[in-house]
């Protein structure tokens, strides 16, 4: 009497019919109904109205679902058909990768030339900064061998070689002497010409005469009495080496 007072208040033959219970409930139930015919009774009842409501319930499906089915089901080469969307689709993948992978390459290589466009417009630029200083140099040193206030000084060697030559172009107004140094013979690498004024009897140096320039700009040395041109050391001498005077002028 408690086990079927147990069910009836638990609803277990509900839960039972409705696959609800545990193992230990189940084995419970199954027992109860198999040895009461009064509860074994009402389960039968209650399953058939389970199964009524359900029936009462149920959605009916569309007719023509159950034609395309069937279809289908008598036609299975159809299915060869989904295959061909699924290839076309690999393929378009596929050919997209191929063509992503040829633009990055070419991408690359066009990369590659415009840094080397790049390096290159860099270096003409460079070297046509060069050329425009080198031309206001030049320029400024030819105006002033020009200019009406400029005065030449020929320098003719007379104790070394007296085939040496070299023009001085000062010009007092301002301040200015270029030199050029071409007629002098070649020297050895571990000498050099370097010029010298002479202020009561005081050498003071004007800069180094290197021969292979056509003009080189050298100091102005105010109030020089005389200019003198001496062989010096590589990178020239605090005090002239009198032995080895070239050339000297008088101003």
């Amino acid at each position: 009497m408690m086990d079927k007072k147990r069910i009836h208040e638990e609803g277990l033959l509900e839960k039972y019919l409705l696959d609800e219970l545990s193992e230990n409930d189940r084995i419970f139930v199954e027992k109860a109904i198999a040895d009461d015919v009064d509860l074994k009774q009402q389960f039968i009842q209650l399953e058939a109205d389970f199964e009524k409501m359900a029936f009462e319930n149920a959605i009916v499906p569309d007719p023509r679902v159950k034609t395309m089915l069937q279809k289908r089901l008598e036609e299975p080469k159809k299915l060869i058909y989904y295959r061909t969307p699924l290839m076309i689709a690999a393929g378009l993948a596929l050919l997209f990768m191929l063509t992503t992978f040829l633009m990055y390459n070419r991408w690359q290589e066009s990369q590659e030339r415009l840094n080397l466009l790049q390096t290159q417009t860099n270096s003409l630029q460079e070297r046509l900064v060069v050329l425009e200083e080198n031309y206001q140099t030049t320029n400024e040193r030819l105006q002033l061998i020009n200019a009406p206030s400029t005065v030449p000084f020929l320098l003719k060697g007379q104790v070394l070689d007296q085939d040496a030559r070299a023009v001085a172009y000062v010009n007092h107004q301002n301040k200015l002497v270029v030199v050029n140094p071409k007629g002098l013979p070649q020297l050895p690498e571990d000498q050099t010409y370097q010029m010298w004024g002479d202020v009561d009897g005081e050498m003071i140096s004007m800069g180094l005469l290197p021969t292979d320039k056509d003009l080189v700009m050298l100091k102005y040395i105010d109030k020089a009495e005389s200019l003198n041109i001496t062989i010096e050391p590589a990178g020239g001498n605090d005090h002239p080496t009198v032995e080895k005077l070239v050339s000297y002028v008088t101003m």
